[in-house]
């Protein structure tokens, strides 16, 4: 580094590096309100709806973050707000190939144009769950989650029209806030990693639209695995590298590879801006003769499956039911449940009742075909004996019916007892059945109220494990 940078920069990152990370949330759009932080918001410079912290607070202690009001994200990495909107006009079919656990996919479907899918991938099953933990918790109906190698996307030819590729790395981005980064570095790595990069975006090029974008992205600075990457996919796919709009103010620095023909990057060094160290590169690919100056998003394909009416009311029965000998019990009463259910296609899948958006039903068929699947849509109800009981994930939802169940505000002490999946005391004149919890007026999950107790629903996978308990109520 300083070779690349120069003794004065390279003299400026190493005192930037022992300096305290800065935390940094970005507002989820459909559940944040101003009123949930305290103190004034400091915008991340490229970023909309996002806010730098003056220190960082319990977040496991706060429901608001259970309950997907906000991402802590680190702010270099929300970079990519400013490509999507930059180059993402209308509705698209998006992967996020290495995506857990999370933090690239949320803002994604965040500024994602209306009708877009995307499907968030990883690879390691632990990360995967965390992912789809993350991405439910979000709570938008048009996200597949996936857990397969990138090689497994292969047959799903010309598929998307975006790749992003935040591929796994050396790590020397994160070295100030991960000690585990640091003791795995090594120049071998650092050769294992560019040549695993490599592979990754060869196994997955072909799926990528002609006009698609391709973004990719490492939180590492040298050069192996950032400009020399980006050249190998120039001069071996033809990627065209693409501009990104940028201000001056904000210190984004651009190639220091030092190499004449210098390439459209853009790198984040903690001596620059507040934030860790990042790489982000944005190329299209070929459109053969065509001249390439636009994506042909397809987005428009999928509308046109909105009106069979038939979609509306299919049903899969996939997997082995607990009642596949006896009667399936009718889940007509989960209908009432979702805002919107005509738009919806229900399926019925090992004791799990999902809706599907209509617009995207045939494209999730085809990717449970060739994919892993572990969420699509909205997982809205959960067979219990011969009863449908809703599931977390409806409670999330945005897609949630504002009136199909009561809905109890809880206590902060309340609130907290339910993310341990711990008993909640509720008061004598509460209906019994099925309550929603929430906390700010903001859904936390699910209890059965049966008269002397209430049954807790939270997801147990999901709770809050250690047994602190602050002396007041965690505020950003």
């Amino acid at each position: 580094m300083r070779r690349l940078l120069g003794d004065g920069e390279f003299a400026a990152l190493a005192e930037a590096l022992q300096k305290e990370v800065p935390v940094s949330i970005r507002m989820n759009p459909w559940k944040w309100r101003d009123e949930f932080i305290s103190t004034a918001i400091e915008v991340v410079p490229w970023a909309e709806g996002t806010s730098y912290l003056p220190q960082r607070p319990a977040f496991t202690f706060d429901p608001l973050f259970h309950a997907g009001c906000y991402y802590v994200q680190e702010a270099s990495s929300m970079f990519l707000q400013q490509v999507l909107r930059h180059y993402v006009p209308t509705a698209c079919k998006m992967l996020d190939l290495c995506a857990a656990p999370g933090g690239k996919s949320t803002l994604a479907r965040a500024v994602l144009p209306d009708g877009s899918l995307l499907v968030s991938n990883e690879i390691v099953r632990a990360r995967a769950q965390v992912l789809a933990e993350n991405m439910v918790k979000w709570g938008h109906p048009d996200v597949v989650v996936t857990q397969n190698a990138p090689a497994d996307f292969s047959s799903l030819n010309h598929f998307f029209d975006v790749i992003l590729a935040d591929v796994p790395c050396s790590g020397e981005g994160m070295f100030r806030k991960d000690e585990e980064a640091v003791r795995e570095w090594s120049m071998e790595n650092v050769d294992v990693c560019w040549r695993r990069q490599r592979d990754i975006v060869a196994d997955v090029w072909e799926c990528l639209k002609p006009g698609g974008l391709f973004i990719y992205s490492t939180c590492t600075y040298n050069v192996w695995e950032d400009e020399e990457n980006v050249r190998w996919m120039i001069q071996h796919f033809g990627a065209e590298p693409l501009e990104v709009p940028v201000e001056q103010e904000w210190g984004i620095v651009g190639d220091i590879s030092g190499e004449a023909d210098s390439i459209s990057v853009y790198r984040f060094l903690p001596s620059h801006i507040r934030g860790e160290g990042f790489f982000l590169a944005v190329m299209r690919k070929p459109v053969g003769n065509a001249s390439g100056d636009s994506v042909a998003f397809s987005g428009e394909l999928a509308e046109n499956s909105e009106g069979k009416e038939r979609k509306r009311q299919k049903i899969h029965r996939s997997g082995k039911s607990k009642v596949e000998k006896a009667t399936f019990p009718s889940y007509d009463v989960c209908r009432n449940w979702l805002a919107g259910a005509e738009k919806f296609v229900w399926e019925v899948s090992s004791d799990v009742v999902s809706a599907i958006p209509v617009k995207w039903s045939e494209v999730v068929d085809v990717l449970k075909k060739h994919l892993t699947v572990l969420h699509a849509g909205v997982s809205v109800a959960v067979l219990k004996g011969r009863d449908w009981v809703p599931h977390h994930s409806l409670a999330m939802s945005l897609c949630l019916h504002p009136s199909a169940f009561p809905q109890v505000e809880v206590t902060y002490e309340n609130a907290i007892a339910y993310l341990r999946h711990e008993a909640v005391v509720l008061g004598d004149t509460l209906p019994r059945g099925f309550l929603l919890l929430s906390y700010r007026g903001v859904p936390l999950g699910f209890v059965k109220n049966v008269g002397n107790r209430a049954n807790n629903l939270y997801p147990p996978e999901w709770r809050i494990r250690s047994g602190y308990m602050p002396e007041s109520p965690v505020v950003l």
